[in-house]
């Protein structure tokens, strides 16, 4: 499902995206109708413009928390230095997309979301996440929980931030899905935190995904 308060941008996406093999948009909405139309059509995945004028994005990803099975949601922007994007993220979206994402980009970046995966729109994820005041500057009590995992357990992480699925997860580092699974369960666990991206964000804010942390965090696999 699209939600955003153009309808070219509404059109465009549903036009590119209902190419795709395998995906299907099931509707388009405004930010005022978004809320409705999600519970009635159950969608596994939402784009969501951040920016709207008549509901915010921030809004709609708000009361698109409190249903039962949340879709995955990602927040849609034009800007790659959104300031509402960190918030988004912390409040349980599982990622951003730029709206100029190129079209045979944006059906994987779908597909990846489907997965339970996290999506970073290359073009702006680094400058996003050290960007802005403070997104960047460790805290030494997440820092240390990022310290305590296991080697695998951080192995599994860094993965997480590049966005892949449990699934591919496994296929990367030979794993099953279920012990991948475990893995990612007791890492949200011992991070504190609930969502997927919210344990990305750590791993950035901890130096996880720098050369020398991601090169760490391979040899130790």
């Amino acid at each position: 499902m699209v939600v955003d308060d153009e309808a070219l941008v509404r059109s465009g996406f549903e036009l590119i995206l209902n190419l795709s093999d395998g995906i299907q948009v099931v509707a388009t909405a405004e930010g005022a109708q978004a809320a409705d139309v999600i519970r009635r059509e159950d969608p596994d995945v939402v784009l969501l413009d951040i920016r709207m004028p008549d509901v915010d994005g921030l809004t709609v990803l708000r009361e698109i928390q409190t249903l039962p099975e949340p879709p995955a949601v990602a927040m849609l922007t034009t800007f790659d230095t959104d300031e509402y994007i960190l918030t988004a993220l912390r409040s349980g979206a599982a990622g951003f997309l730029l709206k100029d994402t190129e079209p045979e980009q944006l059906a994987q970046l779908v597909r990846t979301l489907a997965a339970g995966g996290v999506v970073m729109s290359p073009k702006a994820s680094r400058v996003l996440l050290r960007g802005h005041p403070g997104a960047g500057a460790p805290q030494d009590a997440d820092v240390a929980r990022v310290k305590r995992l296991s080697d695998r357990e951080r192995d599994v992480l860094v993965l997480i931030a590049e966005g892949l699925s449990n699934a591919d997860i496994g296929i990367r580092i030979h794993l099953s899905a279920g012990t991948v699974k475990d893995h990612v369960s007791s890492i949200l666990t011992k991070l504190r935190v609930s969502s997927r991206v919210q344990a990305a964000l750590l791993a950035e804010r901890a130096g996880l995904l720098s050369d020398d942390g991601a090169d760490t965090a391979r040899s130790n696999g």
